[in-house]
């Protein structure tokens, strides 16, 4: 019986060498579009997110809010002359406020760790030594004769962000007195807590020394403001992961297993507000400024340094833009890391389907478009998982854990398909690789762009290679 050999048809041949450049396309595009689901990932993170501020801030606002210690100050009313509507002259009163020469601030923290469900708040609690001294009242310099001032109402004042913090009353060793500063509702005291001094004359005011104790409750965070002349602050603590944030940096920190030691110097001569001031002229306050977070995690051996944006909220001349202080912040933001690892889906997922595409090609086997849906599908789930560990076990182990679900279930589900072992092997390693290279990016804060790059450029050059096997 003879044989007969039909020739291919043109169209057959035709649609021989093209059908692996349509399938290509066809994967590019499903990988693309897998951005979509993508957008509701990122939304999932900042729901839950934004569920951790709100028990952050709940809790905060039943312990004590973040604090900015600021004071104290020297205040001193005074009478002016002034003409009315009607040109007559008339005597309106004022205040005069005075910053001290030295001012000496050491602080010892104590944090505290609050659970809400799988939430957790960093509280503190904090003893705060105030120490220093006022010299001669420079009233010449604010043009005003001392005629004019009424010593007898003189007071002190001192400024908190949240005076439900207080444990205890603050007592103000004022030369030989010892005075009790407290809540006045007056319009002398306005804000924060006052005490009346008495004075007999500018004399009574003068080359006095002070010393007080605040001790005081917080959460996240606790600021200083630098109102004297000189000043210095050494915070401690036994927290081992601070971010230091705000006008300035300190100028020594000492990190061990136990805790962290801080120390700031300020002078007058680098703040936006001067020694003294009438009324308002300079806003006193203990505003705290918005702190803006890290991603890195800091160890024993590093500090996180965050500098403070100046909030619109604050006036020109507000004390509170020359603050500075420490942040209790949880050392790993799972969501930030998480929100960031979003950012390279479209890599991994473009990867993936590149490299599944050169396998089945290279070993003559096929596999259907919505076979790749459903890897697609199980490469948006690894974030979803990534999402729900970190919530329990921390960032890195449920990178570890997502990684090896989401590797170990499109390996066996390649297996499958193919029905072969090599195939679904290699695609491991690679999606192994990937997922690798994806976290040392996520670890390297300042060399992410030189990594990613290299990587990019290494991983161009494999499909590059890889290609070369396949008769187009």
């Amino acid at each position: 019986m003879e044989t007969v050999i039909t020739e291919p048809s043109t169209a057959g041949l035709v649609w021989q060498k093209t059908k692996w450049i349509v399938k290509g396309c066809i994967v590019g595009l499903m990988a693309i579009l897998f951005m979509i689901p993508m957008v509701y990932v990122k939304d999932l993170i900042r729901e839950r997110e934004e569920r951790q501020r709100e028990v952050t801030n709940e809790i905060s606002s039943k312990w004590a809010g973040p604090q900015n210690i600021a004071g104290p100050v020297l205040c001193v009313p005074y009478f002016q002359t002034a003409l009315d509507a009607d040109k007559k002259p008339t005597l309106t009163k004022h205040i005069a406020s005075f910053l001290p020469e030295v001012l000496n601030i050491s602080s010892t923290i104590t944090p505290i760790e609050k659970y809400r469900g799988i939430f957790k708040v960093m509280l503190y609690n904090s003893k705060t030594t105030l120490a220093g001294s006022f010299n001669k009242l420079p009233v010449e310099k604010l043009n005003i004769q001392p005629d004019k001032f009424i010593w007898a109402e003189a007071f002190v004042k001192l400024t908190l962000t949240d005076i439900k913090g207080l444990n205890e009353p603050i007592k103000l060793k004022w030369k030989d007195s010892l005075l009790e500063l407290s809540p006045q509702n007056d319009l002398n005291a306005k804000a924060g807590l006052s005490s009346t001094l008495a004075a007999a004359s500018i004399d009574d005011l003068q080359n006095v020394s002070f010393s007080a104790v605040i001790d005081l409750k917080g959460s996240e965070q606790l600021l200083f403001t630098p109102l004297g002349r000189s000043t210095i602050v050494n915070v401690n603590s036994t927290w081992k992961e601070p971010s230091f944030n705000g006008s300035s940096l300190p100028q020594s920190t000492e990190l061990k297993d136990t805790g962290f030691v801080a120390t700031w110097k300020s002078m007058a001569h680098t703040r936006n507000f001067p020694q003294q001031w009438v009324d308002d002229v300079v806003k006193l306050d203990a505003y705290v400024p918005p702190v803006a977070f890290t991603n890195k995690a800091s160890i024993v051996g590093e500090v996180d340094y965050v500098r403070t944006p100046v909030d619109a909220n604050l006036t020109p001349g507000s004390v509170s833009n020359a603050a500075f202080g420490v942040n209790l912040f949880i050392p790993v933001n799972g969501y930030q890391k998480t929100m960031r690892t979003v950012k390279y889906a479209i890599l991994c997922i473009l990867l993936t389907f590149a490299a599944f595409f050169l396998i089945e090609t290279v070993h003559k086997k096929s596999a259907h478009p919505f076979q790749y849906g459903l890897v697609g599908l199980a490469l948006v789930l690894f974030y979803t998982l990534l999402l729900s560990f970190s919530e329990y076990t921390g960032f890195n182990a449920a990178y570890l854990l997502a990684s090896i679900a989401t590797i170990g279930l499109i390996a066996w589900f390649v297996r499958g398909i193919l029905q072969s072992t090599k195939p679904a092997t290699i695609l491991s390693v690679v999606l192994v690789l990937i997922y690798s290279y994806v976290f040392s990016i996520l670890q390297l804060q300042d060399y992410a762009l030189l990594f990613g790059s290299i990587g990019l450029f290494l991983t161009l050059a494999v499909i590059m290679y890889f290609s070369r096997k396949i008769s187009w």
